[in-house]
């Protein structure tokens, strides 16, 4: 190999070296993906029974189950009851369950409903955790949401220790025996 063969091969390789850098820094904030052991994202909700803002600091000290959800979507509605006996069962302790409905969301604005038609919802199923909407999609996308329902658990430091895509059995021994961990401060 000749000398000038060597400095274009040398010339390819640095070129190759900085495009791939360059590259890896102008995609790193879309390969950051959420994952257990990140720290839970930002949102603000409305609190359909308080009728006020809320965020994920409002949580901040305590174990959360973070449901995203819709009216419209049959495994929603079936996993809620395990949820409120979840919430049933560990009321009075740091557990809190935030249910936020992404109804009419920039992802499904032909199924728009409002407040009322969420709350009316709610009620039908006796729902008395905490009911909250994010109609701007943002928590979609804060989440890495690809469908409802999905689910994450929240340890007292906003710490993401369970992610669920899809209905789970909230009440189980297994996710049961979770939360009472982390409320009693194991990880």
């Amino acid at each position: 190999m000749t000398s000038r063969q060597q400095w274009t091969l040398i010339a390819g390789v640095v070129m190759t070296a900085i495009f791939g850098v360059a590259l890896a820094i102008k995609l790193r904030p879309q390969l950051d993906l959420l994952e257990i052991g990140s720290k839970a994202p930002g949102f603000d909700a409305m609190d359909l029974r308080t009728n006020r803002q809320v965020t994920v600091d409002d949580y901040r000290g305590k174990v959360v189950l973070l449901n995203i959800w819709a009216t419209w979507c049959p495994p929603c509605r079936d996993e809620m009851p395990s949820m409120e006996r979840l919430h049933k069962k560990l009321a009075g302790t740091d557990f809190r369950i935030a249910a936020v409905s992404v109804d009419g969301d920039v992802f499904y604005p032909a199924e728009k409903k409002g407040s009322t038609e969420i709350m009316a919802f709610a009620g039908q199923l006796g729902l008395t955790f905490d009911i909250l909407h994010d109609q701007s999609g943002a928590i979609r996308r804060a989440y890495d949401i690809f469908g409802v329902p999905e689910s994450f658990v929240i340890d007292r430091d906003g710490v993401i220790v369970k992610r669920i895509i899809g209905a789970a059995d909230w009440d189980a021994p297994v996710n049961e025996a979770l939360i009472r961990s982390l409320l009693d401060g194991a990880r």
